[in-house]
């Protein structure tokens, strides 16, 4: 695969422009039998570029590393998305409602992209699987 698996775009919609650093965690769930006492372990981490997105999440390439995380995305397996709001609003010097926005998902096929667009303001923020 040329790119990661999962990339992201985050938008500051209050500003009408990408949001620049952004922090990004990624985590995957190892035990998920209800979404109140799920496990999470961490998988990658990454920050939004200057055009807002974060296309080096999991490794590039064939090599090792590359292969090893991209074969931790498992069908059915559950994972989630961190982005640190508080943290780009304060860079911003602007305060935030959200310090940050946790989005779960299922990758149903790993060999698959899955693209997480996130529009984001100091108040609100929505999401959708991109492509």
């Amino acid at each position: 695969m040329s790119k990661s698996p999962i990339t992201c775009h985050v938008l500051d919609a209050s500003l009408g422009r990408p949001a620049a650093g952004v922090q990004i965690k990624l985590q995957v769930c190892y035990s998920p039998s209800t979404a109140s006492n799920a496990a999470w372990d961490p998988l990658a981490e990454g920050e939004t570029d200057s055009d807002g997105r974060c296309l080096n999440l999991l490794p590039l390439g064939n090599g090792k590393e590359a292969q090893e995380k991209h074969a931790q995305l498992k069908a059915g397996g559950t994972y989630k998305i961190i982005f640190k709001t508080k943290q780009y609003f304060e860079q911003t010097g602007r305060q935030s409602f959200y310090p940050w926005v946790e989005i779960p998902f299922v990758v149903n096929n790993p060999d698959e992209h899955y693209h997480i667009p996130l529009l984001l303001s100091p108040y609100s923020y929505t999401t959708y699987r991109g492509s």
